[in-house]
């Protein structure tokens, strides 16, 4: 079930996400769904992390339609892949 919600923002930030919504192809309000949806699930299922963990955890920005295991996984992939000396 949908609900609104009133929120005050800086006019810039608001500037910006709206940018990003765009680039992106969603709405304002989908993005800040997902945003209160991931980090409510995260305090539930992260273990408890160092404070050095903690600083750096979500400090690389992913499209929300992205599947951050995947995109691990890729990176495992090509990192430790036999690399081609032609």
């Amino acid at each position: 079930m949908d609900a609104k919600l009133t929120l005050k923002l800086d006019k810039e930030v608001i500037e910006r996400a709206k940018q990003f919504a765009r680039k992106y192809n969603t709405s304002l309000s989908r993005m800040v769904e997902q945003y209160f949806d991931q980090i409510t699930q995260q305090e539930e299922e992260l273990p408890e992390l160092t404070p050095l963990v903690k600083s750096l955890y979500g400090i690389a920005p992913m499209p929300p339609d992205s599947d951050p295991e995947k995109a691990y996984f890729e990176h495992l992939l090509e990192k430790h892949s036999p690399q081609d000396e032609s």
